[in-house]
């Protein structure tokens, strides 16, 4: 994917946590390309997969893409269940039936694997649906924490 459309796809994640959220995705003030920003140097993972039933990633900030270890291509190409492992599965599903519920839920806490099998924690996770202005869902996207408590300063002042 072309670095225009990840930020078209971005913007797109990012209109959809506005509209349920009443907020942005989070960055600090006065950003001269807050995509590039968000794409290139968030602090925090922006993860995004499509509304299919077994459902594949559609978007991964430099982060995530860090977290779990995969290039851009081979998270792309992936199941997005894969980023649990097997027995840590039906408790993400829960979660993904929770957000078609409420449309949107917020400090969700669960473990992950990377694309070697190591296991991680995810924290502060916010998990929304993706639709479009006629309410059709396209996705899910999330936003997640791997530090437990670390949170730049510009964080809490949104």
């Amino acid at each position: 994917m072309s670095l225009k459309n990840e930020h078209i796809l971005l913007k797109q994640i990012d209109d959809c946590f506005l509209a349920l959220n009443g907020k942005k995705l989070p960055s600090p003030p006065n950003i001269s390309d807050r995509y590039q920003w968000l794409h290139e140097n968030a602090p925090y993972s922006i993860l995004a997969q499509n509304a299919n039933t077994n459902s594949y990633f559609i978007y991964a900030n430099k982060y995530a893409l860090s977290c779990f270890k995969y290039s851009n291509e081979e998270i792309l190409a992936i199941p997005s269940s894969f980023s649990a492992a097997i027995e840590n599965r039906y408790e993400r599903k829960l979660l993904f039936d929770k957000v078609a519920q409420e449309g949107i839920v917020y400090n969700y806490r669960g473990d992950r694997v990377d694309k070697y099998e190591n296991s991680f924690t995810i924290h502060d996770t916010i998990v929304w649906q993706l639709q479009n202005t006629n309410g059709d869902v396209w996705g899910q996207g999330a936003l997640f924490w791997r530090d437990e408590k670390l949170r730049p300063d510009w964080y809490f002042d949104l």
